[in-house]
């Protein structure tokens, strides 16, 4: 069975997704909901609006270029372009001048010092882009171990309706058995009545587990991104004694994403501190222009109605320096040290969260084996039990409450088991989802 990487986006692109119409393996199933849930979705449009965004502020640090065009009037005429002493001196009444100045040309402006915000920016973008991906990749984890721990509980009610349907079938026999007894005379009409309030009450809980079946059916093909899920193939789980050391799962916590985030978010914290205190410095840029002035001249020229137009360039470097602003950027910084200050509180949390999540899974663990072992041990005394109080029944030792109790002790044996066996398989998947390892199918084997 292959085996998914969850942690590398781009192998999932490698896998030809084939999906059968009537049967789902366990890993077929998460490669299916993670190419077409819509949380995974919506997490990989989160990561490509970070890439955009750092692709806006990389841009934005070569200025722009801008096509500029006006039209004023005036109440007084005005010349196309500034007088200079040349223009006055040579014949001032020819000079054009208009009341309706139409004015184009392209302009280009770029910050050349921002007080180092524009590279910050930047730092913070690339910062916000890997914690896109960290976050992509948790959710994948979160999805695939979701639809492993539903897949499992869908076996396991399937294993216990199988297992509750052998006993109705046992107490259809028993009631059979009985009723032809009391017909003979041998037994008294209200073992038969026990036998059928027994029979009826686990028919009813059948029909119980048969929907939890469909229920939980639904809930795993709504996570997968199905309509419809069908059958799943059923797997064979290797209950084994755990073996985890508990010092060597705290080690490699260091590692994970949820970490990786945690001092991402310290990263981006602190770049905005450093960010905050550009208003401190001078800001300094650059403008170019280049185009024409346009205008009719007006009535008091010496060519009145003659149409005109001048060339106009220029070129120019704008600084400025704020020296005071009433605390707004020492609170704009203090406002960054803050996030800062919650963002290391945040990591700790995390490491905090993650030692009593891995305490708590590995404890759980060796709870499901030593459950395991005991429901084992326990159900294979109720079929001995059950075998004995047959006997004792038919040759009139104990009465037909005996035997009911022993058959429900049997039954009640077997389903623990079954559960115990999902719980510890479910308690390993648990425990791969927190160290980030992904579901490897291949720790249990189909049938």
């Amino acid at each position: 069975m292959k085996r998914i990487f969850l942690l590398n986006v781009l192998a999932f692109s490698l896998f030809s997704i084939s999906v059968r119409a009537d049967t789902f393996a366990l890993d077929e199933l998460i490669r299916y909901g993670l190419k077409h849930s819509t949380a995974v979705k919506q997490s990989k449009a989160k990561m490509e609006l970070a890439q955009a965004q750092r692709k806006e502020s990389r841009s934005a640090r070569f200025g722009n270029i801008d096509l500029v065009g006006s039209y004023t009037h005036y109440n007084l005429p005005r010349t196309l372009a500034p007088l200079t002493p040349a223009s006055i001196l040579t014949d001032p009444t020819a000079v054009p001048t208009t009341t309706n100045l139409f004015g184009t040309g392209v302009m280009y402006s770029v910050p050349l010092f921002t007080g180092f915000a524009q590279t910050r920016q930047v730092e913070m973008d690339a910062i916000a882009m890997e914690l896109s991906k960290s976050r992509l990749s948790l959710t994948k984890e979160q999805l695939a171990y979701n639809i492993a721990s539903l897949y499992l509980s869908i076996l396991a009610l399937q294993d216990m309706s199988y297992a509750q349907q052998k006993h109705v079938e046992v107490l259809k026999k028993l009631r059979n058995t009985i009723k032809h007894e009391v017909d003979l005379g041998k037994k008294a009409q209200i073992d038969l009545l026990k036998a059928e309030k027994d029979l009826y009450g686990n028919l009813s809980y059948l029909e119980v587990l048969k929907g939890n079946v469909a229920i939980t059916k639904a809930s795993l093909a709504s996570l997968a991104g199905l309509d419809d899920l069908g059958e799943i193939e059923p797997v064979r789980i290797s209950v084994t004694k755990p073996n985890y050391s508990l010092n060597r799962l705290l080690g490699e916590a260091a590692s994970l994403d949820k970490v990786h985030i945690a001092e991402l978010n310290i990263q981006k914290a602190d770049t905005g501190v450093k960010k905050s205190k550009a208003g401190r410095y001078p800001q300094v840029s650059f403008n170019s222009y280049y185009g024409y002035n346009y205008g009719e001249n007006d009535s008091s020229n010496k060519y009145p109605g003659e149409f005109n137009y001048e060339k106009n360039w220029q070129i120019g470097v704008n600084a400025k320096w704020t020296l005071f602003d009433f605390g707004k950027s020492d609170a704009a910084t203090q406002k960054a040290k803050i996030a800062k200050m919650q963002a290391t509180l945040e990591k700790q949390q995390v490491l905090l969260d993650l030692r009593k999540s891995l305490v708590e899974a590995y404890e759980k663990i060796k709870q499901a084996y030593a459950n395991y072992r005991g429901n084992n041990r326990q159900y294979i005394l109720a079929k001995k039990s059950e075998k004995i109080e047959r006997v004792r029944y038919r040759n009139g030792v104990s009465t037909i409450n005996d035997l009911l109790y022993a058959i429900s002790q049997t039954q009640l044996a077997k389903a623990k088991l079954i559960e115990s066996q999902y719980n510890y398989q479910k308690g390993k998947f648990y425990m791969d989802y927190l160290l980030e390892r992904g579901v490897k199918p291949n720790d249990t084997y189909q049938r």
